[in-house]
């Protein structure tokens, strides 16, 4: 398929398929259905361009329950996570939230994800599905006494309610609960959590409800006129903001600082895993970084691990991410490039099939409304 927005090939091998609470409401809904990070999952209904405009302009909603949620609980679990994680927990009030990163010892990424205060000694996580096995085991060799860790991943159905009009059609379905401000999560009265976060650029708030009763919420959002989507339209959704991908943008060999997250880690907090590296990074740039690029001519769609050349001809990357943005219907990537030639109007030319197509070196993000 060559329809913007097709989701990349993580770089993962997974031996099982895993279901959605929510695949029977794909199928009635004639969903295109292939494997994603080890999940059946929706890819598009109608067209990627189609669910990506509805989200910019409207509301769409995405199933996202094959993203994992760990339950970090005790009176000293803040503490702890603050030794895993990159950035500050201690910073959160109850019912805030922050996006975070987890690092190996050499300061690769393992994974990233987002940490809420849910209570006063709990922290509800929200990690990638292709990494919550892997992440609760890391964490779990590495568990304080007093620390409880729990997988919470298989009970819940979760949505992403994404778009311009989403608050309004929160306020208008649950009128008896107040959607939480930014980056926040809250219960509703009828017992399911609600995030304020999002992956697409767009207002819009995270949905989890209990396994069993996912396909009735969902065809709640449905009946309201919220536009059923795909990873498709989620994939350029996220390019287009230079949102980072775990497995292609973000990797166990590169660090927070090259992939240009260094304001989500905290180096003043004191140590934590992978603090080290991210430090000396810091005080000296890093010798790479992962760069915004865009064409400068109609091409062929760039895909992940397409060669990034020099404007001389040189090769000297390859690309972690790329689509054709739909919402600015040129090609659109991220790459890993050496600094000198991440500057911003830097010359390139990526390299699709045998094909060169000229780009350039552009300013983050791509979207901006």
């Amino acid at each position: 398929m060559t329809e913007p927005g097709e989701p990349l090939t993580l770089r993962f091998v997974i031996s099982e398929i895993k279901h959605s609470p929510l695949e029977a409401a794909h199928v009635a809904l004639g969903a295109r259905l292939v494997s994603f990070a080890g999940w059946n999952m929706p890819v598009q209904y109608s067209s990627i361009i189609d669910e990506h405009s509805a989200v910019r302009s409207a509301c769409g909603i995405f199933d996202i329950s094959h993203m994992g949620q760990f339950i970090v609980s005790g009176p000293t679990a803040g503490q702890w996570l603050n030794r895993l994680l990159t950035n500050d927990i201690s910073t959160l009030g109850l019912g805030e939230g922050q996006y975070t990163l987890m690092l190996n010892e050499k300061g690769g990424v393992i994974d990233d994800m987002i940490a809420y205060r849910s209570g006063e000694t709990e922290f509800f996580l929200v990690v990638n599905a292709s990494m919550i096995d892997a992440d609760f085991a890391w964490m779990a060799e590495r568990l304080d006494a007093g620390v409880l860790l729990r997988n919470d991943s298989d009970s819940w159905a979760a949505m992403a309610v994404q778009g311009p009009d989403s608050a309004a059609i929160f306020t208008r379905l649950f009128p008896n609960d107040t959607l939480p401000p930014r980056n926040g999560i809250m219960r509703t009265a009828a017992g399911c959590i609600v995030c304020r976060t999002g992956y697409t650029g767009e207002d819009g708030f995270e949905f989890f409800a209990p396994a069993a009763e996912g396909i009735s919420y969902w065809d709640l959002f449905l009946a309201a006129g919220v536009k059923p989507c795909g990873l498709g339209a989620r994939d350029s959704l996220r390019l287009e903001m230079c949102y980072p991908l775990n497995g292609n943008d973000l990797l166990p060999d590169r660090s927070p600082i090259e992939a240009g997250l260094g304001f989500f880690c905290a180096l003043e907090k004191g140590h934590f895993i992978g603090r080290d590296t991210l430090a000396l990074q810091k005080a000296n740039g890093p010798s790479t970084k992962l760069t915004a690029i865009r064409y400068l001519e109609k091409g062929a769609p760039p895909r992940s691990h397409y060669p990034v050349l020099s404007a001389d001809g040189a090769v000297i990357g390859e690309l972690a991410s790329g689509v054709l943005s739909p919402s600015l219907m040129t090609g659109i990537a991220m790459a890993y490039l050496p600094a000198e030639f991440s500057k911003i109007g830097t010359l390139l030319k990526v390299e699709v099939r045998g094909r060169l197509f000229s780009a350039e070196v552009v300013k983050k993000p791509f979207y901006k409304k």
